[in-house]
């Protein structure tokens, strides 16, 4: 038993959760109360549907800047949906889907096809669908979201009474980080596009060696992650109840930090769904700290700076160290 649990790749980020979550409940016992975990878990549902996205394009060895102008662009569609065509939930996640699906196909063409590095295309992709957003909106927040969809937004999958009469529940939009995980663990484990994710990180012209398709994999995940958007979307606008087209700026970063953190490389072909998982736990663990014990919030750019510098150090140095290893033993 000792010796599995010494095998799991994503013991030494547990461990770091753990001494983490101590320190803070130290600080501030208000840390470890069921209130507080609720509001964790429902303010970074859409930070853990997306990082699924992220996750599959890292393992790729690419990166996607433009999530944040996605996933605000799906947003402002979902909420035009819901106002102007029909307040039919199916209706409007099928919107979402489809909106956030296309975005990402056409950066994975941009990327595959015409070969424009994955960091050069989404930052293009993300100042024009961000300006075309801006633009369409007048950088204004819609409301009127009808209440059929407000109504459900509320809705819990499992409610928890408390002493005062108030109900602490799991809200329903657990459900789509469910799909999301789901979908994302069928695809790497249960499919031959998953083993292709990987082999096309670790070292592309292997992979097609072997026989895989980079160009196809490549848009195929970049499509995926689109979709994964949608759902966010959607969660997010039930959640919020409204659309602010600002309210994501800069979240890129936070979702790429959250994949690193989960022990994700940066140059591809390594990472794990779980290792993910708790990358969010602990980044969102982090920022909710940093609000309980009174710090400026200005604290967590900060903390996401250092951890993307981090994880990529630990990244090149690591190759560096396989790249000299290689040479010693060809030479001898």
């Amino acid at each position: 038993m000792k010796t599995k649990l010494l095998k799991i790749k994503e013991l030494p980020i547990i461990l770091i959760l753990i001494v983490i979550s101590i320190i803070i409940s130290v600080a501030n016992p208000a840390f470890m109360t069921l209130e507080n975990f609720l509001d964790i878990l429902k303010s970074n549902l859409v930070l853990a549907i997306m990082s699924m996205g992220m996750l599959m394009v890292m393992l790729t060895g690419g990166i996607d800047v433009s999530v944040s102008s996605v996933i605000t662009a799906v947003a402002v569609i979902t909420g035009y949906s819901l106002m102007h065509w029909s307040s039919n939930l199916l209706f409007t996640i099928l919107v979402a889907v489809l909106s956030g699906t296309v975005m990402g196909l056409f950066n994975g063409l941009l990327i595959a096809k015409l070969k424009i590095p994955p960091i050069v295309a989404t930052l293009g992709t993300m100042s024009v669908i961000l300006g075309l957003v801006l633009y369409i909106t007048n950088g204004t927040w819609m409301t009127g979201i009808p209440e059929k969809f407000i109504d459900f937004g509320r809705k819990k999958l499992i409610t928890f009474p408390t002493g005062d009469g108030k109900a602490l529940g799991i809200p329903i939009q657990f459900l789509f980080l469910l799909v999301a995980v789901l979908a994302t663990w069928f695809i790497l484990r249960k499919t031959v596009i998953g083993r292709g994710i990987y082999a096309i990180g670790g070292n592309r012209d292997s992979a097609e060696r072997m026989g895989f398709k980079p160009d196809r994999i490549i848009i195929f995940v970049y499509a995926f992650e689109g979709f994964l958007i949608g759902l966010a979307a959607v969660a997010h606008t039930s959640i919020m109840r409204q659309v602010d087209p600002n309210a994501f700026l800069g979240f890129e970063m936070q979702v790429i930090a959250a994949v690193v953190l989960g022990g994700a490389s940066v140059l591809g072909g390594y990472g794990s769904i779980l290792g993910t998982l708790i990358g969010v736990s602990l980044f969102c663990v982090i920022n909710n700290g940093l609000i309980l014990m009174h710090i400026p919030t200005f604290w967590q750019k900060i903390v996401v700076g250092l951890i993307i510098i981090g994880s990529i150090s630990i990244d090149m140095t690591q190759k560096k160290r396989t790249e000299r290893n290689k040479t010693r033993v060809d030479v001898e």
